[in-house]
């Protein structure tokens, strides 16, 4: 086992907890029908960190981060999937209103294709959207791991959440 691979090893265990608690957040806002548990959606989204090279993570924040996008690729996967199997969509509650979230419906593949869409747009916006929605930092946690003000968190939030409230419309 390389270096690399122990130390997301290590990391995973000490934060192990909160990615469950953060998988656990993700699923009660899934459908009713999913059959995934926050432990294998955990464990999911470990086999995608573990597998392949990886950069040395920075720090926590950003592993959690990494974690967190895991996660959403996992649920985007299991929609694609119930989509194929069902022919109809894997609708998530996902909030994009004001400082938090509020419920609205959406098909987790349609949410994770916006969001690459983000990402090729404006890459600095998607970061802020992983950090605040899949991760669950507050505004000075976001700054600080991204390493740029609270005001341009709050700036890059607001025009996030109005650039998904559109393209997801």
């Amino acid at each position: 086992m390389g270096a690399t691979a122990a130390a997301t090893d290590d990391l995973f265990l000490l934060v192990y907890c909160e990615l469950r608690r953060l998988a656990a957040a993700y699923l009660r806002q899934e459908r009713p029908s999913l059959t995934l548990q926050p432990t294998a959606l955990v464990h999911e989204a470990y086999l995608q960190l573990s597998s392949g090279k990886r950069p040395p993570w920075a720090d926590r924040g950003h592993f959690m981060a990494t974690a967190a996008i895991a996660m959403r690729q996992v649920l985007a996967q299991y929609a694609r999937r119930r989509k194929a199997a069902k022919r109809t969509p894997g609708i998530a509650v996902v909030a994009i209103d004001g400082d938090t979230f509020r419920p609205m419906l959406w098909d987790y593949d349609v949410l994770d294709q916006a969001l690459a869409r983000l990402e090729g747009e404006a890459p600095e916006l998607c970061r802020v959207v992983e950090a605040r929605y899949f991760v669950g930092m507050s505004v000075e946690e976001t700054a600080e791991h991204l390493k740029v003000s609270p005001r341009t968190v709050k700036r890059h939030w607001m025009i996030a959440k109005a650039w998904l409230n559109r393209e997801l419309a």
